[in-house]
């Protein structure tokens, strides 16, 4: 990646960012909450507390698996990554993926687990509405939870009320208001491996409307030797009242670019983890530590999206209603290594949402119903990965995608119990139209004995890779809960969940080698008739969910417990060979999901809090003909996050942290290779200069454990192979945080 490029197309952002300021500083501003979508959530001009307040009881009063973080008063980095945000939600596991850029693999329950990246599986929201493409694939890095004033997490079938057609769940960051964070805030930090950033805020208060405006800047050169990023985002919204409405207009424009650092072999992993892979070497003519060219090949992406929408509630008496619009615009250039080649997709998304839903005597609405319909075109690309560049052209496609879904639902008191039944329509449809017009594709190799040196191109027939699906299911819930003493609440659940296919997975390039393109499984041999594209006749993955929790509280603790068992069918693998180079997604047969979903926090003494959260998973096949009841890769079954908080005096707090993967976790479905488990010590402090100032240092990974954070996930493994996604090492960050 060239700086100078990147600090130019961060500088054109200032003019836009300026003539905003200058737009929002003409409007009187007012208050306004971030955008929740919690249940009868609404935008008001009120007393913050009292509203925020309201969200929470809300959750807590929510008969499914879900969590509230408030970062309002958010103390560290000044743009934190989703594995410092998340890492206290059980349930949720956040691994790294790329290297410690940010860049994670993200799961809850399994759900687009197998995917290498995770694109699917999830439902990303910002202020209510999706980032998500209309076919449901996402690009993690396009989320900044530095820029969010609250996370929501919804896990499981709780998401389905704000139109998941996932079975992992949602994350929704709502951004803060110019209520919420009037002023100017800014953040500046630099560390370990070349990483800098700064962030910032600026928000206009009034008694009809308010305005924020923001923008964040982080970059990195990275841990190892080929492992830059950088991701630049500005945004903003405006909060108006026009009588008993309220509308939320919103946008935001996201930069990101990082390299892909690759995977390595578990001897490297221990001796040398800050390198990159340089693939298989022939040793008496065997391949030995198979795996990507990083070096040669340059894996990498860059990826802009821009998105922008309104959002209005009208609350009358009662009756709450609801309505929703966004436009994204979305560029990604993904260089895989030559295996797969650079996948440019480009293309336009709009979402519509509306809701309604009727109060009761209770913290949820009595009744509630919700549509969610996204529609979605790209233009993508294919073409042939030649050191780094770009080759020949090899595919061209239009992919239409739209997603439908209809949601009905109540809360209705029994006896001392509250009963939640709830139905949702999901449907889907998508769409490749196959553009390209020549009689064949062409291939591209390199020599296996000599990787720098290319071999002859050669060609393969052209066989047609359109095609059109649709799919629909219904997915009903009914949950009974109980709420048998002021701060205790427990529920039991069954509910069924639904997820379609995304194009990523309905399309995707197959017959290539470290050595050579799609098509072309023999490097030395260019005319061999071989499959360039796959496009798999795939079954929506389905669950059944049986749930059981219990949150509470007791004096100075608090704990949020969940415990589930779900039953797939089909649920959507996406396989990689022995090689790492991509395979067709398949649908499973039946598989089965277990979990236990436990978080505690307390205050231990006057000066001294603590915080446990523990994710137990066990995802399986269930009678596989191949696989047996195997564990599924990728998963480990362990996480804990233990963090303590010590506040010795009013403007020191000292903080302590644990992360901890006891257990081997399989790299490949056959559970043949393991990854080992490992932990993590974090210490940080914050020290308050003044009201308005702050300070935070911090060392990640206190003993420089080396270690794998996370392993691509295959099928089939073998012993030596480069599989193996190296953590971060001992690590330091200072930064500070101001507020005028």
């Amino acid at each position: 990646m060239d700086a100078d490029d990147k600090t130019k197309r961060f500088a054109r952002m200032i003019p836009a960012l300026t003539g905003l300021a200058a737009a929002g500083l003409s409007l009187q501003a007012g208050a306004a909450l971030a955008q929740s979508a919690a249940p009868g959530a609404v935008i008001v001009l009120d007393e913050i507390e009292i509203r925020a307040d309201t969200t929470a009881r809300r959750f807590e009063a929510t008969p499914g698996a879900v969590t509230l973080i408030d970062r309002s008063e958010a103390m560290g980095e000044a743009a934190p990554t989703l594995a410092d945000s998340l890492s206290e939600v059980p349930g949720v596991v956040v691994q790294e993926f790329f290297g410690g850029n940010d860049q994670p693999r993200i799961q809850i329950r399994g759900s687009g687990l197998q995917q290498n990246p995770a694109e699917r599986g999830l439902l990303i929201l910002q202020d209510g509405m999706p980032v998500n493409r209309a076919d449901g694939s996402y690009v993690v890095g396009l989320a900044a939870p530095g820029q969010a004033e609250s996370i929501e997490v919804f896990r499981g079938a709780a998401a389905n009320r704000i139109g998941a057609n996932v079975l992992g769940g949602a994350i929704n960051f709502a951004s803060p208001s110019g209520a919420t964070a009037p002023g100017m805030r800014l953040s500046f930090g630099g560390g370990s491996f070349g990483r800098g950033e700064v962030a910032g805020s600026y928000g206009i208060d009034g008694e009809r409307a308010d305005v924020l405006l923001r923008f964040e800047h982080a970059q990195k050169d990275g841990y190892r030797d080929y492992n830059g990023s950088r991701r630049s985002a500005i945004g903003g919204n405006v909060t108006l009242q026009t009588g008993e409405a309220v509308t939320r207009l919103f946008f935001s424009h996201t930069d990101l670019e990082f390299d892909v650092a690759g995977p390595l072999t578990w001897d490297a992993i221990q001796n040398d983890p800050e390198s990159n892979h340089a693939g298989p070497v022939i040793v008496g003519g065997v391949p030995v530590g198979p795996g990507p060219n990083v070096l040669r090949d340059q894996p990498r992406r860059d990826t802009r999206q821009t998105l922008a929408g309104a959002r209005t509630t009208l609350e009358r008496g009662e009756n709450i209603y609801d309505f929703g619009l966004s436009l994204s615009r979305t560029d990604d250039s993904f260089a895989f290594p030559i295996s797969a080649g650079f996948r440019d997709t480009e293309g336009s998304d709009a979402t519509l949402t509306a809701r309604y839903s009727r109060l009761g005597e209770g913290e949820l609405p009595l009744f509630e119903t919700g549509l969610t319909w996204s529609f979605g075109k790209a233009d993508r690309d294919y073409d042939h990965n030649l050191g780094g560049a770009r080759g020949p052209a090899f595919g061209r496609n239009r992919l239409t995608a739209d997603t439908l879904s209809i949601f009905a639902g109540a809360n209705l008191p029994w006896g001392g119990f509250t009963l939640s039944p709830s139905i949702a329509f999901n449907h889907a449809s998508r769409e490749s139209e196959d553009r390209w017009t020549a009689a064949t594709r062409p291939t591209v190799a390199y020599s296996p004995m000599n990787p720098g040196m290319h071999l002859p191109d050669g060609a393969v027939p052209a066989t047609s890779t359109s095609y059109d699906r649709s799919y629909s299911g219904f997915t009903p819930a009914l949950a009974l809960s109980w709420a048998p003493a002021e701060g205790q609440f427990a529920w039991i659940s069954l509910a069924r969940g639904f997820e379609p296919p995304t194009h990523d997975d309905l399309l995707g390039t197959v017959g290539g080698t470290p050595n050579s393109g799609p098509g072309r499984p023999n490097p030395a041999d260019p005319a061999a008739p071989a499959a360039m594209f796959a496009t798999p006749d795939l079954e929506a993955q389905t669950s059944t969910t049986l749930e059981l929790g219990w949150r509470g509280t007791w004096q100075r603790l608090s704990w949020d417990a969940t415990v589930y068992h779900a039953r797939l069918k089909n649920e959507l693998l996406s396989l990689r060979d022995v090689t790492g180079a991509t395979l067709a997604s398949v649908n499973a047969g039946r598989t089965r999901h277990s979990g236990v979903e436990l978080g505690l926090s307390g205050e231990l003494t006057e000066t001294l809090s603590g915080r446990l959260a523990w994710t137990w998973q066990d995802f399986r096949f269930d009678d596989d003909p191949l696989r047996g009841d195997n564990r599924i890769a990728g998963a480990p079954r362990n996480v804990v996050t233990l963090a303590l908080d010590w506040r010795p005096v009013e403007r020191l707090t000292l903080r302590g942290k644990l992360h901890w993967v006891p257990g081997r976790t399989p790299v490949d479905n056959m559970n043949t290779v393991f990854n080992d488990s490992y932990a993590l010590v974090d210490l940080g402090a914050e020290y308050a200069l003044t009201e308005n100032a702050a300070v935070h240092v911090e060392v990640t990974n206190l003993t420089d454990e080396r270690y794998a954070a996370s392993t691509l996930v295959l099928d089939q493994a073998v012993a030596g192979q480069a599989a193996f996604i190296p953590g971060e090492g001992r690590a330091f960050y200072l930064g500070t945080r101001l507020r005028f």
